[in-house]
């Protein structure tokens, strides 16, 4: 893909991101219907919505890509074609109902089997990161880096995974942080707050795809916990675990989550 259809793709992501925060923003922190999908993965209306002015605005523009998204039926058409968003439209959907500021939106585009764009935008902080392959990773217009920190790394991790002593391996050579939203907690890794991210669960393509090229292009890694990186677009579009780190931090990081 050329860099200047890359960008036009870019400002088009940005522009259904923000238009998704404003759907979600006055909604957060107001009084909502909760429904479950399972018994920890809530959904409101303003996830729906959320998904609709997205797909309104992405698959407006480009009806050629394919679509696959958290709060959509998943369809087999979508894996013959040539690129494909890939989008959360409220990752963090916990954090979101819960009142915490630790939720995003998340939009990425795949290109054959490979991340080459992606924007996480929080609506709640005004912090939107984006990035597309080769060209950086920014926040609200500013460059961003991983850590160069090579000692022991700060790693953010989820609430549910910390309380239920799934971190207990980096306990001796880690500091443990825990935050909302996995596409969220992928950014932190990028813009230097934390040097790595873990997470022992499953996750799906639309959790990890717009990060993964954000904290890529600011000099980092991400990859499953068996080292290996991840290729989108795939017919079960979900995996288990996923660490994402500074690229320094990366074999710390495996090994104490017992990868070898």
């Amino acid at each position: 893909m050329q860099l200047a259809d890359l960008q036009s793709d870019l400002e088009l992501a940005l522009r259904a991101a923000r238009a998704a925060a404003e759907v979600i923003r006055p909604a957060f922190r107001a009084e909502m219907e909760v429904r479950y999908k399972d018994p920890d993965q809530p959904v409101t209306d303003t996830d729906v919505e959320a998904d609709r002015v997205i797909r309104e605005v992405l698959i407006g523009a480009r009806p050629e890509y394919g679509w696959l998204s958290e709060e959509t039926a998943d369809s087999p058409e979508r894996l013959g074609r040539e690129r494909l968003w890939v989008v959360d439209p409220i990752d963090g959907t916990n954090s979101f109902v819960s009142g915490i500021p630790e939720f995003a939106v998340s939009i990425g585009l795949v290109e054959g089997d490979r991340a080459v764009l992606g924007v996480v935008c929080n609506p709640a902080t005004g912090e939107v990161y984006h990035a597309i392959d080769g060209g950086g990773a920014w926040l609200n217009g500013a460059p961003v880096r991983v850590s160069e920190r090579e000692g022991v790394p700060r790693v953010l991790c989820s609430r549910s995974e910390l309380r239920r002593g799934e971190l207990g391996g980096f306990a001796e050579s880690c500091t443990v942080h825990p935050l909302g939203s996995t596409a969220y907690k992928m950014v932190k890794v990028a813009d230097g707050t934390g040097d790595a991210f873990v997470s022992f669960g499953p996750k799906h393509e639309w959790d990890v795809c717009g990060a993964e090229v954000i904290v890529r292009e600011a000099g980092g890694r991400v990859t499953g916990l068996d080292g290996k990186p991840f290729r989108y677009n795939g017919p079960e579009p979900s995996w288990r675990g996923v660490a994402a780190s500074n690229g320094r931090a990366h074999h710390a990081v495996l090994a104490a989550a017992g990868v070898r």
